[in-house]
C-alpha cells in the first residue's frame, strides 16, 4: 500500500475516495496494486482483502494491457504522489443561511433554525426545516419529506414530537446512559483495531422492548410511520425494515466523528434517520455540528443537533458527513432503513456489517 502524499487531486476525485471497509474519508492510503481502492489503515486493507482481491487483480491486468510503449511520455513515473483528502474549498466560501421563515442570516453565522448552507455560488439554499408538530404523519411524509429527499437528499423536520414527548425521550436516554450500558462506538466490519481516532461517541443498541425504553420505542414507531407513508416515493427504494436504534452520546470532551459514509459498500442501508435531544444547543459554544458534503455539489450543509429535530439523508456515498468536535454532552438516536433489494444482494455477497447494523427489524406501527 502506498503512503499518502501532499499534492492534492481534483476535488471531484477526492470526494469519491473512501475506505472500502469503514467509509472513512481522511488520511487514506491507496492500494499499490490496482491504484483504484483506498483504505484508512493497513489493517482495514487486510480485513477487506478477501473481497477486494477479485477486483484488484482484474484492475491490475487492465492497467497492464493499457500500458503505453516505453518511449511514451505517459510511461514516465508519475511525480504527483497520492493525495490525502483534507479540508475542501467549500469551507472558505461565504455562508448563505436561510432560516425557517425565509430570512437570511449574516455571513459566517448560524441562523435561528440551526442550518448553515454554505454555497460557493452565493445563491440562497432552499433547504429549510419543516415543523412536524403541525402536520399529520401522512401529510408530512408526502408533502414535505419525500419531495425534499428526492430533490436535496437531505431533509430536516423541527419540533417533530413536541417538547413534552421530547423531554420524556431524553429522560429515557439519560437513564440508559447512567446505567452504564453504553459502549465505545464501533466501525462496520471492525475486528481488532481501535476506532477511537475515527469516532468518539459511546453507544447503545435499543430494540425498544427493553425496560425503561418505552419512549424510545414510541419515537421509533413514529419514524417508521413516516417511512411507511414515504415508501415507494423515496427514489427507487423499496423499504422493508430497519436496524435497531443506535442511541449515541458524545461526552463533551471535544470528540467527534471524522468524515465518513454510512454505507460505502451497499450493505442495504438507504436512509439515515437521526433524532436530536439537545436542549438549548449553541453550536458556536458547544460545537457538535453535523456537516454533510452532498456529492457533486459545491456546498455543504451544517446541521445543528437541536432538541426535537429529526434529520433524514441518503445513507450511501452521496452524503459523506462528519460530526464536528462537541464540547457539551450531545445525544442523538439514529435508525437506518433498508432497501429490500440491496439488502438481499448484500446478504448473498456477505457484505452485511457486523454487530447490530446487521440486524433487520420490521417497521412498527405507532402506539
Amino acid at each position: 500500500m502506498e503512503e499518502p502524499g501532499s499534492a492534492p487531486d481534483p476535488d471531484r476525485d477526492r470526494d469519491r475516495q473512501y475506505c472500502e471497509l469503514c467509509g472513512k474519508m481522511e488520511n487514506l492510503l491507496k492500494c499499490g496494486r490496482c491504484r483504484n481502492s483506498f483504505y484508512c489503515s493497513k489493517e482495514h486493507q487486510k480485513q477487506h482483502w478477501k473481497k477486494h482481491k477479485l477486483t484488484c487483480r482484474e484492475a491490475e491486468e487492465k492497467q497492464r494491457a493499457q500500458k503505453p510503449p516505453p518511449d511514451s511520455k505517459a510511461d514516465q513515473p508519475d511525480s504527483t504522489p497520492d493525495s490525502t483528502p483534507g479540508s475542501t474549498d467549500a469551507g472558505k466560501v461565504k455562508d448563505v443561511i436561510s432560516s425557517a421563515d425565509g430570512s437570511e442570516g449574516s455571513e459566517g453565522k448560524l441562523s435561528d433554525d440551526g442550518i448553515n448552507n454554505n454555497n460557493s455560488s452565493g445563491s440562497t439554499s432552499t433547504l429549510r426545516p419543516s415543523s412536524g408538530a403541525r402536520s399529520s404523519p401522512q401529510k408530512l411524509a408526502l408533502e414535505y419529506i419525500a419531495p425534499c429527499m428526492n430533490k436535496h437528499g437531505i431533509c430536516v423536520v423541527d419540533n417533530f414530537l413536541g417538547e413534552e414527548t421530547g423531554l420524556s425521550i431524553l429522560a429515557d436516554v439519560k437513564a440508559l446512559h447512567q446505567s452504564g450500558k453504553f459502549t465505545e462506538g464501533q466501525l462496520v466490519s471492525q475486528k481488532s483495531d481501535s476506532s477511537k481516532d475515527i469516532r468518539g461517541d459511546k453507544i447503545a443498541w435499543i430494540e425498544g422492548q427493553e425496560p425503561g425504553c418505552e419512549k424510545i420505542r414510541f419515537l421509533m414507531s413514529r419514524m417508521d410511520d413516516l417511512i411507511r407513508h414515504c415508501n415507494d416515493k423515496l427514489g427507487n427504494y423499496r423499504i422493508n425494515g430497519r436496524t435497531k436504534a443506535m442511541v449515541a452520546c458524545y461526552p463533551g470532551n471535544g470528540t467527534g466523528y471524522v468524515r465518513h459514509v454510512d454505507n460505502p459498500n451497499s450493505d442495504g442501508r438507504c436512509v439515515t434517520c437521526i433524532y436530536y435531544l439537545n436542549k438549548n444547543w449553541d453550536a458556536k459554544e458547544h460545537g457538535g455540528l453535523l456537516r454533510i458534503f452532498p456529492e457533486g455539489k459545491s456546498q455543504f450543509a451544517d446541521i445543528e443537533p437541536k432538541f426535537d429535530r429529526l434529520l433524514f439523508f441518503w445513507s450511501d456515498r452521496r452524503n459523506p458527513h462528519e460530526v464536528q468536535p462537541a464540547y457539551s454532552t450531545r445525544y442523538a438516536i439514529t435508525v437506518w432503513y433498508f432497501d429490500a433489494d440491496e439488502r438481499a444482494r448484500a446478504k448473498e455477497k456477505y457484505l452485511t456489517g457486523s454487530g447490530e447494523k446487521g440486524v433487520k427489524v420490521d417497521l412498527q406501527q405507532a402506539v
